[in-house]
This record gives C-alpha cells, structure tokens and sequence, in this order.
C-alpha cells in the first residue's frame, strides 16, 4: 500500500481496522476492485457471515470496533489469521511478512529457502512446513525436467 511517499506501508504503519482492511484488500485482490457484496459472498462461500452494507462502513472508516464475530469474518474472507485485525494485534508483522513473502514467490524473487541466522532449534515446525509447501507449489508451476539427460546419439 503506498504510504503517499512512493513506498509500501509497514506493519508499524497499519493501526486501524481501516488501514488493515484496506491493505487486505490490496495485498489479497491485486489491480481489482472489490465490492462489498463481493467480499460478503467469499465471507459465506467460506463459512462466516458479514453484510455488504457492513464491510463498506469498514472501509470508509464508520466502523472502529466490530464484534470478534467481525473480526473472523474478515479473517475468512481474506484467509488470514483474524487476530490481524484486532487493535492491538500480535500477528500483524507475521501477516504482512506472510503475503510480502508470497508476492516475492509469485514473481519469482523468492525461487529456494536457506536456514541462515537460525538458532539451535532450526526453523519453527510451522514456518519450515509452510515454506516447503509453496516451494513445492511452485516446482507444480512448472514444467519437469529431466536433471541428467543422457547424451545425445549414445544409447544406454
């Protein structure tokens, strides 16, 4: 999202249900415009419940403390952790983290995964087992290879 200086905002940056919502719909819906109705039929496609009417009043900043209810309900419809878009919010750095990294695997910057600066105890389980699910995804993307073709005109 750009932060009105030609840069993308930070997590520090995204503080109020406007801004994450806003940034959501950005990160998650690239170049699209998405209406409220919507994102309320993705929200039911997906097992929650939220008005039209409802996450538009989100979006123009008239709704500052919805239910947890709420907050799950964007939760669903952006496929993110709900705890993202609570005030104050423990997971927001993670989320950000999560879909910088995704954008970087979509073109094509991120093509591998190294374990630098890991303690003793290596990657966490969840993060190792994350990563090498996209990574697998992405050698899915891709035609195979045969990694050791024989030579030409020799018969084996």
């Amino acid at each position: 999202m750009d932060d009105g200086n030609g840069g993308e905002r930070t997590a520090s940056e995204l503080r109020t249900l406007q801004q994450k919502v806003e940034y959501m719909v950005e990160k998650t819906f690239p170049g699209q415009k998405v209406s409220g109705r919507a994102f309320a039929e993705l929200v039911r496609e997906r097992g929650g419940s939220l008005s039209h009417s409802y996450f538009s009043n989100i979006l123009a900043g008239k709704v500052t403390q919805p239910s947890e209810e709420i907050l799950k309900a964007l939760g669903l419809g952006f496929g993110v952790d709900w705890r993202f878009f609570k005030e104050e919010s423990e997971v927001v750095d993670d989320v950000v983290a999560g879909l910088q990294f995704l954008a970087k695997r979509r073109t094509g910057e991120i093509s591998g995964l190294a374990g630098r600066g890991v303690d003793e105890a290596g990657l966490p389980p969840e993060l190792l087992e994350f990563a090498m699910s996209l990574l697998e995804q992405t050698k899915g993307d891709r035609p195979p290879q045969d990694e050791h073709p024989a030579p030409e005109g020799k018969n084996h």
